[in-house]
């Protein structure tokens, strides 16, 4: 298919796009590199434009005929949801109205749409459906809950058919180091505790030590970028195959505690940074996990990269590399 890839430059976006060329697929990249690199397009053709620009997306979309349109552009922080939502509401909600006005205007009939797990809020079971009530607590599941509500009313009113994937914690890089996390000050907790372990951060904090756990710190599903990635390429084909419109979690199914990803890091890297330990934080359920019997059943996704010591070696190979990455631009 010819496909647009919006925010491709990023973390996730650029995982997807080297798979999509695997695919034999062909891209377009539209991107702000705001929070994204050119050297993260790594198949394609990358298009430097912004989402809040009507103008600037009627142009790549009269320039192409897209059969299908992969949406990651997105702010995901959210902390820094709460302190500027309408940053939240502008980026993310506003900026997928005008994406749908050309997917509507040009008869796109395809459509991936990057949500998370935070349109559930806080509910009370751990292990997610995707039928729960959706209670966003802060402005970016918020914005993401809009969007999905967008996609899915005007999937209803047209012919487009979409595939919305929810996803849970996404860590780890490329195995062979094309790619990784570059996002600068990160929240991830992989990505935190690896830059504590290669001397980029003094230390770290675990937010609350007295939850209702094996071990009193928070449970969350962490699933590998490259078996995320492989969900969005399985999803299009799903769809050109006559496939409905589906909403699914992407996750494991299954969770560690904040202590056994830090342990998991402290022996890979086989080094004891410092962790102090801090009061919850509002908004942070015990634990967090996905039911991924949907996905399984539907695009029949099965993940490969299933494992907590694979996903925090390769985020740690990345960001030895990624330190190179950075010296060698600044000189």
């Amino acid at each position: 298919m010819k496909v647009l890839v919006t925010g491709g430059a990023g973390y996730i976006g650029s995982h997807v796009v080297r798979q999509l060329a695997e695919a034999g697929h062909d891209i377009v990249v539209f991107d702000n590199l705001s929070t994204g690199y050119r050297w993260a397009v790594t198949a394609g053709e990358l298009v430097v434009g912004d989402l809040a620009n009507e103008a600037e997306i009627d142009q790549v979309f009269s320039n192409h005929k897209f059969e299908a349109v992969l949406h990651f552009a997105a702010n995901i922080v959210v902390p820094e949801s709460v302190a500027n939502p309408l940053k939240y509401y502008s980026n993310n909600t506003r900026n997928t109205l005008n994406l749908l006005k050309a997917v509507d205007k040009y008869k796109v009939p395809y459509m991936v749409f990057s949500s998370t797990a935070a349109v559930y809020g806080m509910p009370e079971q751990t292990v997610l459906t995707e039928d729960l009530p959706l209670a966003p607590i802060n402005p970016y599941g918020a914005s993401k809950m809009m969007s999905e509500r967008m996609i899915t009313d005007y999937a209803a009113a047209s012919d487009l058919d979409y595939v919305v994937l929810r996803y849970f914690n996404v860590a780890g890089a490329n195995p062979d180091g094309l790619l990784g996390q570059a996002t600068p000050e990160a929240t991830h907790l992989i990505k935190v505790a690896c830059e504590c372990a290669t001397e980029q951060r003094d230390g770290m904090s675990i937010f609350g030590t007295d939850y209702e756990t094996s071990d009193g710190t928070c449970v969350r599903d962490y699933i590998h970028v490259e078996d995320l990635a492989s969900a969005h390429v399985m999803a299009l084909d799903y769809m050109a195959g006559g496939g409905q419109s589906k909403i699914m979690n992407c996750g494991y199914g299954r969770g560690f505690t904040v202590r056994e990803v830090i342990d998991v890091v402290r022996e890979q890297s086989g080094v004891e940074f410092p962790v102090v330990e801090a009061g919850r934080r509002a908004g942070d359920p015990a634990a967090l996990m996905a039911d991924n019997a949907l996905i399984k059943e539907t695009l029949g996704w099965r993940p490969a990269y299933d494992n907590l010591e694979t996903i925090v070696s390769t985020a740690l190979a990345w960001e030895a590399i990624w330190q190179k990455k950075k010296a060698t631009a600044s000189q």
